[in-house]
Order: C-alpha cells, then structure tokens, then sequence
C-alpha cells in the first residue's frame, strides 16, 4: 500500500514510518518544514486550506499524526481556536480531499482524554465522550467530522484514542521522572493506589498499522494500551529497574499530596499522579486479532537507553 504519514518527523512520526516501510509499505512522509527525515515532503502550516492534491495521488491511506499538542503555561487568549485550526480543521480538510482523491482509508490518532481525565473504572470505546480541555475538545470535534465525511464519502475512517506514550525520543513529564529516578531522588507517592494505562510507542506504530491493513478496522474507534495498567509506584519501580536504580519511593498520604498540590498551584499534576485513568482495549484484541507485540519491561528498557 501507498500510505500518507503527517507528522512523519515527530515522536511517533519517526517510528511508524519504518514500521510501514519494513512491512513493505511505500511511504510518503509529510512535514511542515524542513527536517532530516529521508523522503520527506515539505507542505509547510497544515492547517483548514493547505492543498494536498499532490501529495495524495495514488495513495491507498491516510495516517494522519500532526497535530497541536498541549502547550505548557497557554497565553492565548482564545485557546480553542488555536487547537481547532490545527487538530480539526486542518484534519477535516485532509479528509476531505483524501476522499476526493480515491483514498481508501483514513486513521486519525485521538487521544483517551475525548472520554474523559480519569475515573476509577475503564475506559471503553462506547463510553460518552466527555473532553474537558481545549485539546481533548478540538480532537472530538474532528472525530464527529470525520465520521460525517465518512457517511457522506465511504471514506474508511479508523479513530485511536491511545493514552500516555512512551518510547525512545519520550519528553515532558514521563523524561522527567526518568531523570528524577536516575538521579536517585526520593519520591513521596509510595502511598498511591491508582491505575493508569501505558502504550509503549512500538505497540502503538504497531496498531496503527494493523489498522490501515485489516478490513475489519474500517468504521472503528479503538482504545489502545500495552496491556495491565499499572500504579504509579508499579511504573517507578519498573523504571528504576530499568536504569539499574534503587525506587526511592516514600509512602506520603496522597490526602497530604492532595493538599500540597492545591498550595502550590499543582492540583492538576498530583491529580495525574495519584488518579486513575485506564482502558479496556479488548475491542482491537477481539476484533483485529490484535496483541501489542512488546512488553513493557521490553518497551521500558528502549525508552530508558538513551540516559543510561
């Protein structure tokens, strides 16, 4: 198959493409700008009027990556509007020239956060959608679209809602944590008793495939995730066993956390720590035959080798 990536310089852009390509898929990398990826095609601000005629010729699907991720300390003003431009208009455009252009299939890279921050039972794919940032709510958004185009086109529209990924090249706070845990910091979350759902990114390039390959994806919303949730303090021990490191952790009442986090302006980052947010992703499993290919312990050990 011929398959369009967006985003194909990015965290998980990079991976998929050689996942296709050693599936003996031919690729088609698209970039904003300029980046030292082979192949690349450049088509500058994907945004609800960049043309993708010329890149669309011939192709057989559409896994469409790019997008605005969450932006730490936002001064926008209007937020929403900044998000909608990138996540839904742009998405919907590519859609809807993809389908005039005889693409067979789409796959749209959602996120978990349309069903919601977290609750202490699993998420599944026929829960009520019920984003609560500017993010989750632009990425809905473009799921109803995309499912409208779908019904009006036949565009074989598959939607992935993949909680946190992880992998070599991973930032923000999962690098975070890994520094904090290499350098043998104590860390007070001993106490927790949560579940959160992981997606090592060579399972997540790995459903992404699958779902441009298998008839039976077409028309579909699939969760996604490694497999067992873990805690938190599971996830520390975890990858302070992968960098050889002791877990330092310390068993603080996730109450005084709780109130730590309100004085210091951090509620929403304990919330993260000390809550729940899992998936039952039996539905991919039972209806593609699909089964992540990796470990954590194995996804774990490639995330950590670039600081060991």
């Amino acid at each position: 198959m011929k398959v369009l990536v967006t985003g194909a310089n990015g965290f998980v852009g990079r991976f998929l493409c050689e996942c296709l390509k050693a599936h003996g898929h031919v690729v088609i990398p698209v970039v904003r700008r300029v980046s030292s990826l082979a192949g690349e095609v450049v088509v500058g601000s994907i945004n609800g009027e960049t043309d993708w005629a010329s890149v669309l010729a011939d192709c057989d699907a559409v896994a469409h990556l790019s997008a605005r991720v969450h932006v730490m300390n936002e001064d926008s003003h209007d937020p929403l509007a900044l998000y909608r431009a990138t996540n839904t208009d742009a998405t919907l455009n590519l859609a809807r020239q993809a389908a005039q252009a005889g693409v067979k299939r789409f796959v749209f890279i959602s996120t978990i956060k349309v069903n919601g921050e977290g609750r202490d039972v699993s998420y599944r794919e026929t829960d009520a959608a019920a984003p609560m940032d500017a993010y989750a709510i632009s990425k809905w958004e473009a799921e109803q679209g995309l499912q409208q185009i779908a019904a009006d086109t036949g565009l074989e529209v598959v939607i992935l809602r993949p909680p946190l990924v992880y992998g070599p090249g991973v930032k923000a706070n999962f690098l975070r944590l890994m520094q904090v845990i290499k350098k043998g910091w104590p860390l007070p979350l001993g106490a927790i008793r949560n579940r959160r759902s992981l997606l090592y990114l060579g399972n997540f390039v790995d459903a992404i495939r699958v779902c441009i390959e298998h008839p039976a994806a077409a028309g579909q919303t699939f969760l996604l995730d490694d497999g067992e949730p873990v805690s938190t303090p599971e996830l520390i021990r975890a990858v302070a066993k992968s960098l050889g490191r002791p877990a330092r952790l310390l068993a603080v009442p996730v109450g005084v956390l709780e109130l730590a986090g309100a004085l210091l302006g951090k509620r929403a980052a304990v919330a993260r720590l000390t809550g729940s947010l899992y998936v039952d992703s039996s539905v991919i499993r039972s209806r593609l035959g699909w089964t992540p290919p990796f470990s954590m312990e194995v996804g774990l050990a490639a995330t950590v080798a670039p600081l060991t």
